[in-house]
């Protein structure tokens, strides 16, 4: 319990030590743009950050989330722009169709045997290569019609997309704690094997893991454009590194068995916090790339430390 409680303190203190440092080094860090700026990324990320920690805890990863934001708000920019459809019925053709782009990187990947990283590598290219096809390598302009999910509620920072996203990471924390899913997801993360020797599904779950992750994607990639009143097919290029950064930086362990929805959050608001205090800063775009990789590392390694 005191070790549990201590891992939530140690990633407080980093968040409240990230804020304190942008803060000195640049006055206007502490404005209500800044703040808006890291209330507008962190929707979409906790959304990946949940789904992927749920894979991530059984073992897998999946590297086509950022093309998949890509292809799933292109899908969506073509349903409400050029076939009007309204946003309930986006929103909702986009989860399924992200659920089924990461129930098939799944079902590949555990009926076939092959890892997980291979799979979705192969699923990035795919993915990145429909959204293109699907808008003729055009942006698709929605406009207002989908701005309401990102804008702020009553001229608050907050939108709507931020509280659903609440919502979701207390569902994912919930299904993971609390239900005989999460416990077969942790019990296969930890020991495969002997998960299937104690007679725990073992390819269903795993598979079910990825199709949650490619669903809460679909969602995600309606936020993005509700932030830019468009779908731009080159979206989310990156963002799986994002994710998986606020995953590991929360605890979850890249060898699977160990994992937490709520520390994921927390990881999901370092990083939002770190990427916005950089362009504060005036870092370039390259140097940002640098700095996150090396959160990763040490993130690892930290892993790795607590694991001896």
């Amino acid at each position: 319990m005191l070790r549990r409680h201590s891992e939530y303190l140690i990633l407080l203190a980093v968040l409240t030590t990230m804020v304190l440092l942008f803060g000195l080094l640049r006055d206007s860090f502490f404005s209500a743009a800044t703040l808006g700026s890291v209330a507008n990324r962190i929707p979409a990320l906790a959304l990946v950050a949940t789904g992927m920690t749920l894979v991530m805890i059984t073992g897998g990863i999946d590297l086509s989330v950022g093309s998949l934001v890509g292809f799933c708000g292109a899908a969506v920019g073509v349903a409400m722009a050029d076939w009007h459809w309204g946003l309930a019925l986006a929103l909702v053709g986009s989860m399924l169709l992200g659920g089924l782009v990461g129930s098939t990187t799944g079902a590949v990947s555990v009926k076939l045997g092959l890892p997980s990283f291979i799979v979705s590598l192969g699923m990035l290219e795919i993915a990145r290569g429909l959204a293109f096809l699907s808008t003729n390598s055009q942006t698709k302009y929605i406009g207002t019609s989908i701005e309401a999910l990102g804008a702020p509620i009553g001229g608050w920072v907050l939108s709507p997309a931020f509280f659903i996203s609440v919502v979701v990471v207390i569902a994912g924390q919930i299904l993971l704690s609390h239900t005989a899913l999460g416990r077969h997801w942790i019990a296969i993360g930890a020991n495969r094997e002997a998960a299937l020797i104690s007679g725990v599904p073992v390819d269903r779950p795993r598979i079910l893991a990825h199709g949650l992750l490619g669903a809460l994607t679909g969602l995600a990639a309606v936020f993005n454009c509700s932030r830019l009143g468009s779908a731009d097919p080159n979206a989310g290029v990156g963002f799986e590194l994002s994710a998986i950064a606020a995953v590991v930086v929360g605890g979850t362990s890249l060898m699977g068995g160990r994992g937490s929805v709520v520390k994921s959050f927390f990881g999901v608001l370092i990083i939002a916090t770190l990427e916005a205090g950089l362009v504060q800063i005036g870092a370039s775009e390259p140097m940002k790339r640098v700095i996150t990789g090396a959160v990763i590392i040490a993130a690892v390694l930290a892993d790795t430390w607590r694991r001896k």
